[in-house]
């Protein structure tokens, strides 16, 4: 039987050292800063989740409240201490529910990590979740991450810093005194690919409230204007490419496959081994396979990871939801 024994994030994060597992960033207290500034979330509670008093998993959830409802998000969590079975991840399921519905009678549904689909889960009600990244090997000298790309990854970047003209430099404590040149490149980036982007405060809430230990900006320059910029995560040995945004004139300049190895480079040398690129298409999300060509180059492989699912804490309510986001995309179809 699994239960559920409340620690604070601190706690958490010891025992996750104590266990050699470098925790998601997402699942960290310098997360749980960021979610206090914005909007509509807020920290839930973190947990030890345990079997007979031998420890199993970890897991945070952040509370979710919009469009009038309460759900609560374990982004890339619970974090196993060895990979579960099918019946464990259902297992895991009943016994977060059973505990939520007992603590928080407001939530209608969690989302968690799940790498099989179980009866207790379904389809998440909103956001696009992905079953694969890449993961970008940053151990070794330059030459060596180069090595471990494609083919066409090596010629795309060589090429790059041949001809991109392109400046690049960790720029983050510039980009804690003001983020506008770096959003201004983030405008025309969502204009040109159709998506609607975070406003200016949540990118600034983010590089403040994770600070320099979590967080690095990388730019690209060209006669001196931001082209090409990453935000970075840093938990642990493990970075993630959280956000990128690359201006219009730079993609004729391939300066992002540039600013690539210079992100790839500086990280390795803070200490982190693997750089996580996030998100590509597969057939669980083909929407996504936009991403393919430009991430899968950096990498020989690709890595699969467990999606975001839901699990109804009040089924009813779910369901009413979700019947109407089915009459949501049909008129927006028809």
């Amino acid at each position: 039987m699994l239960t559920f024994h409340p620690v604070d994030l601190t706690r958490m994060e010891m025992e996750a050292a104590r266990c050699n597992i470098d925790l998601p960033i997402e699942q960290t207290a310098a997360w749980a800063a960021y979610d206090e500034e914005i909007d509509g979330r807020e920290p839930w509670g973190a947990f030890l989740v345990k079997r007979d008093d031998v420890l199993v998993a970890l897991i945070s959830l952040t509370r979710n409240s919009t469009h009038g409802f309460d759900f609560l998000w374990a982004h890339h969590a619970p974090v196993w201490l060895a990979p579960p079975t099918p019946g464990e991840e259902e297992e895991f399921c009943r016994a977060l529910s059973t505990m939520v519905r007992g603590r928080d009678s407001r939530i209608v549904f969690a989302r968690l990590a799940l790498m099989a689909e179980t009866p207790s889960s379904t389809q998440v009600l909103t956001t696009i979740p992905y079953d694969t990244t890449v993961i970008v090997d940053l151990t070794g000298t330059p030459e060596d991450i180069l090595s471990r790309m494609k083919t066409r990854g090596r010629r795309d970047v060589r090429k790059a810093i041949r001809e991109s003209g392109l400046t690049c430099a960790d720029e983050t404590e510039r980009a804690l005194v003001s983020f506008s040149e770096y959003y201004q490149v983030m405008e025309d980036t969502a204009k040109r690919d159709g998506f609607v982007p975070h406003p200016l405060s949540h990118y600034e809430a983010m590089v403040n409230a994770l600070g320099t230990r979590h967080c690095r900006i990388f730019a690209g320059r060209v006669d001196g204007d931001v082209v090409c910029w990453t935000l970075a995560t840093i938990s642990g040995t493990v970075a993630t490419r959280y956000y990128a945004a690359l201006s219009t004139d730079a993609m004729r300049r391939h300066a992002a496959d540039t600013l690539m190895l210079y992100e790839c480079t500086s990280l390795g040398e803070a200490g982190c081994t693997s750089y996580d690129l996030m998100a590509i298409g597969s057939p669980f999300s083909p929407t996504l396979n936009g991403l393919n060509v430009f991430k899968t180059k950096f990498a020989k492989e690709v890595t699969p990871v467990a999606p975001d699912r839901d699990i109804a804490i009040r089924p009813v309510l779910y369901g009413s939801l979700k019947a109407a986001r089915t009459v949501q995309h049909w008129l927006r179809r028809a």
